[in-house]
């Protein structure tokens, strides 16, 4: 019998879980799952495996707090870190730079490990600040960096579909376009590659609702923990495991992901949110899209803010 694809997920937390959840159901592989929490992720493990017979999915479930059992992962998904929370007293969200520090010693050390047991593995990062996490990956694995990606441009896009979508009372199937950039504030929505059903997004919407859209869709994660008080998991989770699919699956798809440039867009050893294809291996290659004078100024805003925060870390210093 061919052996079945293994999907580690670090953090058994909403968005692990949710993660875990999406991948089962899809049959995508065997799923570990890992955190240091007792008995977490043995429970939530087992619940979802108890679900397989009503759902239909014969995936094995193991959850764990070692990492012995990851060993031979073909994907490794990291969603351990502490996430932006919303202080009840100050209403202030907590930011992505406040992260920077502990989410490094977190991420880097769960690298370690899993580097160790399953030197093949694609890593995805999910942890936050995200783009600067991928570099904590990058350098923590020795791995290339074509097997070194961020879960950014996934969601961001998926909100941005969903906005579109809303506002023109149309399905989300019908909606085509991109975010690239890094994963906060300062992500760059693409409305002259947007488009409904083949349709240009111009020619339905007005500039004032596509800023309007644009501008919820930087602030969306914000949104959600304005609403529920911690960060949203089931749109994170579903973003994460469509890399997953087309990783384990080798489909080629082409989905927007903080990758390593080098050289595209002009950015040298920075990871950016943009548009790469999916395969095996990780990343076969980052397209290179053709942009505007206004995009190219959001994008360098985009990249001058993961720079800030990448020079917090004690890499290459």
């Amino acid at each position: 019998m061919p052996r079945r694809n293994k999907i580690t997920i670090v953090g058994a937390g909403n968005v692990g879980a949710t993660a875990a959840h999406w991948a089962v159901q899809q049959e995508l592989g065997d799923v570990v799952l890992v955190d240091i929490k007792e008995g977490l992720p043995q429970g939530k493990a087992l619940d979802l495996a108890e679900s397989g017979p009503v759902m239909g999915f014969d995936s094995n479930l193991v959850g764990t707090n070692a990492y012995d059992a990851t060993e031979g992962s073909d994907v490794v998904v990291i969603t351990a870190g502490v996430p932006r929370r919303k202080d009840p007293v100050t209403g202030q969200f907590t930011s992505r730079d406040e992260l920077v520090d502990i989410n490094r010693k977190i991420v880097g050390g769960v690298t370690r490990e899993l580097a160790q047991r399953s030197p093949n593995a694609v890593l995805i990062c999910v942890s936050n600040p995200l783009d600067a996490m991928c570099h904590v990956m990058l350098a923590e694995s020795g791995f290339p960096h074509q097997r070194v990606l961020g879960m950014a441009g996934v969601l961001d896009t998926a909100r941005y579909k969903t906005f579109i979508a809303m506002e023109l009372g149309v399905s989300v199937e019908d909606i085509h376009g991109m975010v690239l950039g890094g994963h906060g504030d300062t992500m760059v929505p693409l409305p002259s590659h947007t488009s409904v059903a083949g349709i240009p997004l111009r020619e339905l919407m007005a500039q004032d609702k596509i800023d309007a859209i644009i501008e919820r869709t930087r602030k969306g994660g914000g949104e959600i923990v304005g609403l529920l008080g911690y960060s949203g998991y089931y749109a994170p989770a579903a973003a994460a495991v469509a890399m997953v699919e087309s990783i384990v699956r080798d489909k080629k798809r082409v989905l927007p992901c903080a990758c390593l440039c080098k050289g595209e867009y002009g950015y040298e050893n920075l990871f950016l949110g943009v548009p790469a294809v999916l395969g095996a291996g990780g990343v076969d290659k980052i397209i290179e899209m053709e942009l505007g004078e206004k995009e190219k100024a959001m994008l360098e805003i985009s990249a001058n803010a993961v720079r800030e925060v990448v020079s917090l870390l004690p890499y290459g210093k």
